[in-house]
């Protein structure tokens, strides 16, 4: 009988590339060198994400064990990983966290609903008219696995009380990315 993690499954990973020679080259370069067999690239160069980079969808074989590689892998080089696999991050919301978030650390606030969901942050858009000595805003948008909003939601309204941020939720929620 064969064991379940040794056998290849097809996976599709989305990733957010910025618009620069040899930036596809050096995505696929962590995906060969993990052990990933590539099936299809949809590089979609006329559009842009609302970052103004370029999404490209990939389609490749491996290994479950691999495959977390990969997504490892892709991280490491610095490329954006906005998808990973059909369930690991199949819905998205968007969530608006409003007040001192420059004083308040917005890396670690950012961090700590990570940490605490397994959510990972594929857009923020940080807005501080003021300055960074005034009330800013920020739009986040989350992607996780399927039925896990309403425990991301408590996540961010626990970290925005202690650090006194308001919190308008969520804008969107689905399954596309």
């Amino acid at each position: 009988m064969s064991d379940s993690t040794d056998e290849v499954r097809s996976y599709t990973v989305r990733l957010e590339l910025v618009d620069e020679p040899g930036e596809l080259l050096r995505a696929l370069g962590p995906i060969a060198d993990s052990g990933g067999n590539l099936l299809s690239i949809f590089h979609e160069r006329g559009n842009v994400t609302p970052r103004g980079h370029i999404p490209v969808e990939v389609d490749l074989e491996a290994t479950p064990e691999r495959f977390d590689g990969i997504v490892d892998a892709l991280r490491d080089a610095g490329i954006n990983v906005i998808q990973a696999g059909a369930e690991r991050y199949s819905e998205t919301m968007t969530v608006i966290l409003s007040g001192h978030l420059i004083d308040t650390d917005l890396s670690d606030t950012l961090s700590r609903i990570q940490a605490a969901t397994n959510a990972t942050v594929t857009d923020l858009s940080l807005s501080a008219p003021e300055g960074t000595d005034d009330a800013s805003s920020a739009r986040i948008r989350l992607a996780t696995e399927q039925g896990a909003a309403d425990s991301i939601l408590e996540t961010v309204r626990g970290v925005a009380d202690e650090k006194e941020l308001r919190v308008i939720e969520p804008l969107a929620t689905g399954g596309d990315l």
